[in-house]
């Protein structure tokens, strides 16, 4: 995401691709014809660092907890060769526990948490690793097809050094049964990578009496990549 040089290939099928049948909003929304490679210039590969506040607690609005199975998430991001990728931005929205986001347009019948506003940001150390908490979310119907229902997930962004460098995905969750049901997810086609896009219970990130933890890694590159929405790696 940061390296302008070239990149390990993907394996074929680990990446979705832009414009998926079972996901009907691809085919609206993806290019009719072979995308144009840019060259990555200097402003790309050397812009400034950003310089915002972390917001790792997405658990709590002005001092009041938010309704909900409260967890924790943490895990590296690594490039293609396992290193670590620092000051790396990390942004994160979610729906609520009722399966229902923050926003305006989502008009799903299900109650808003007013101390919970579903948006956090984050950035990596310099051993890659990020951590928040949050509440677990839910699920909820999004009408692709007959009785829809997406599982329970967490969006992912994530920065290199500027605005141009921006990679997109999603963080599902253990034992979830629409999963087997999800066109988003079955959109990647290979299972190995698709495996890559759920989290894993972890007792070493579980906190005594507070929240269970899960881990989830971001592979940006190479072989292991994490399936990325821009149908690449």
């Amino acid at each position: 995401m940061t390296d302008p040089t070239p990149y390990a290939r993907a394996v074929p099928g680990s990446q979705p691709p832009l414009d998926s049948p079972d996901y009907g909003s691809t085919h609206r929304r993806a290019p009719k014809q072979e995308p144009i490679r840019a060259p990555v210039t200097l402003t790309e590969a050397s812009s400034p660092r950003f310089a915002l506040p972390s917001h790792a607690d997405l658990s709590v609005v002005d001092g009041h907890a938010a309704m909900g199975e409260r967890i924790i998430v943490a895990g590296r991001v690594l490039d293609e060769r396992g290193a670590p990728l620092r000051g790396s931005m990390v942004e994160i929205w979610q729906a609520n526990s009722a399966g229902r986001y923050h926003h305006a347009r989502d008009q799903h019948d299900a109650p808003l948490d007013p101390h919970f506003s579903g948006q956090g940001r984050v950035f990596t150390d310099d051993e890659g690793w990020y951590r928040f908490t949050t509440i677990r979310p839910g699920a909820y119907p999004w009408r692709n097809h007959h009785n829809a229902w997406r599982p329970t997930h967490i969006h992912f962004s994530l920065f290199g050094h500027g605005f141009a460098q921006r990679l997109v995905t999603q963080m599902y969750f253990p034992g979830d049964p629409l999963l087997a049901l999800d066109p988003i997810f079955l959109a990647t086609a290979d299972e190995a990578a698709r495996d890559r896009l759920i989290g894993k219970f972890d007792l070493d990130i579980t906190r005594p009496e507070f929240a269970l933890g899960y881990r989830f890694d971001i592979t940006l590159r190479g072989e292991a990549a994490t399936p990325f929405e821009e149908g690449r790696a």
